[in-house]
């Protein structure tokens, strides 16, 4: 069977056609593309059947496993496929490895160093016990999420582009120094020691809880990331569909409890709002996917991120 890969401008990317056997998968149509052209390496390409021009229909995008010619209408031995180059890649481990080493690594230096002293306070410093809760609960937080990175995360996708390392990097690697910055700060001022146990107490329990969350979706995914959309079920998911969200929020609450500096409590408001458009989109796609027809089960009714009473 011979293959005609071009662009959406209909540019042909690779001179003459490529031939593969009629066995050969969509994966290995990405491998004969990669040998014609480095650049396009497996995890750079989206390949897509074209669509009529005007036409509002979504094309539809070749899974890697199946077969190739399970996209042929059956008139011809040729098949036309588009290629949009997604740029340079990098393995969500590696992207995520990086966002939260950052924090990790940038909070203890606040904590530890004599930074303050470049930004004209000079002096002895106190170290009030909560500064030091604070940087254990920190470091144990990140710690766990790199961790929960290499040892519990399952994805469903295998890269994410170059660029989203650098806007992830700055967004966690700022927010970290902001947090630091305060809670770590000369002139800082602790809370009550009650309202210090509440916080970290509740935004220990709220961790534990994540981890558990993350474990419950890891069991929904086969080791490769495979295994399609399916309803999460036990513990907080049988009330929220998003109960990771929902946990991750809570716990930063608990650190904003104990510390509480405007710095910590704008990162808790960011972070709220970009996982609640998250789990909104989750849940719509998960209430459009298990519709109750065709042979599909409903989509029981939920909370999306945060319910009222907790």
């Amino acid at each position: 069977m011979k293959v005609t890969v071009i662009t959406r401008s209909s540019r042909e990317i690779i001179k003459r056609s490529l031939d593969l056997n009629h066995s050969a998968t969509v994966s290995d149509l990405q491998e004969a593309i990669h040998r014609r052209c480095k650049k396009y390496y497996p995890s750079r390409q989206r390949i897509t059947l074209p669509v009529q021009p005007g036409s509002k229909v979504r094309p539809v995008v070749l899974n890697p496993k199946k077969k190739i010619e399970d996209y042929y209408d059956g008139k011809s031995d040729h098949l036309t496929v588009i290629l949009k180059d997604l740029g340079p890649q990098v393995s969500y481990r590696t992207l995520f490895f990086w966002e939260y080493l950052g924090p990790l690594i940038i909070y203890p230096i606040f904590y530890y160093f004599p930074v303050y002293q470049y930004f004209g306070y000079g002096g002895e410093r106190t170290i009030h016990p909560v500064q030091t809760y604070a940087l254990h609960y920190w470091c144990f937080h990140y710690f766990k999420r790199i961790m929960e990175t290499f040892f519990v995360h399952r994805f469903s996708h295998a890269t994410s582009p170059l660029s989203n390392v650098f806007r992830n990097c700055a967004y966690y690697w700022t927010f970290g120094s902001l947090i630091a910055y305060y809670v770590n700060h000369p002139l800082y001022t602790p809370v009550s020691d009650l309202q210090m146990k509440i916080g970290f107490g509740f935004g220990l329990i709220c961790q534990i809880a994540n981890f558990y969350c993350h474990l419950i979706l890891k069991s929904l995914r086969s080791p490769d990331g495979s295994g399609g959309y399916k309803i999460p079920l036990g513990f907080l998911f049988n009330i929220v569909t998003c109960a990771n969200y929902t946990t991750e929020i809570y716990q930063w609450l608990g650190f904003n409890i104990a510390t509480k500096t405007v710095a910590g409590y704008v990162y808790l408001v960011v972070a709220a709002f970009i996982m609640t458009n998250w789990a909104l989109a989750k849940h719509r796609r998960l209430k459009k996917l298990f519709n109750g027809k065709e042979g599909r089960p409903k989509y029981p009714w939920r909370w999306v991120i945060l319910p009222p009473f907790l």
